[in-house]
């Protein structure tokens, strides 16, 4: 084998190696470019989770506060009425206050001075929803009725 063969051999030898070594070294930084991206996201990841707990739970809070609230209001000091004269609802609006029938079916009222009072509990930032808006936008305009429905039972 010639010399000018051995160096040719050699040549090829060296470019495969080199070729080798720096694409692994290539590969390698990529490789280690998109492990520290996928850490990245990894930690983005946990930090949103932890955020979303955290608002989930503080949601959770706010609305177990808002139904104690609303079920403790008729003892509270702001709720201006008689607890036997208010009715719980719940839904879609919470109390519905006969303000002085109490008074009245003691003997001691006048008919009169009965007043029929809808409430609607909210703590903290809440608002009235579209239903309870609407709710109270027909009592303002009026529309609002009694009625008797009787109900017979036959027998036979």
């Amino acid at each position: 084998m010639s010399l000018w063969m051995a160096m040719l051999i050699g040549a090829c030898i060296g470019i495969v190696l080199t070729t080798w070594v720096l694409s692994s070294t290539r590969n390698g930084k990529i490789k280690a470019e998109y492990e520290r991206y996928i850490a990245e996201l990894e930690l983005e990841h946990q930090q949103a989770l932890a955020t979303a707990k955290k608002r989930s739970v503080n949601s959770s809070r706010a609305v177990l506060k808002g139904k104690m609230a609303e079920q403790l209001a008729p003892i509270m000091p702001q709720f201006q009425y008689l607890p036997s004269d208010a009715k719980f609802l719940g839904d879609p609006i919470d109390y519905v206050v006969f303000d002085g029938y109490t008074e009245f079916r003691d003997d001691g009222g006048a008919a009169e001075n009965i007043e029929i009072v809808l409430i609607d509990i909210k703590s903290g930032g809440a608002r009235l929803s579209k239903g309870q808006q609407a709710i109270a936008q027909a009592i303002r305009e009026g529309r609002v009725r009694f009625e008797t429905i009787r109900i017979d039972f036959e027998d036979g």
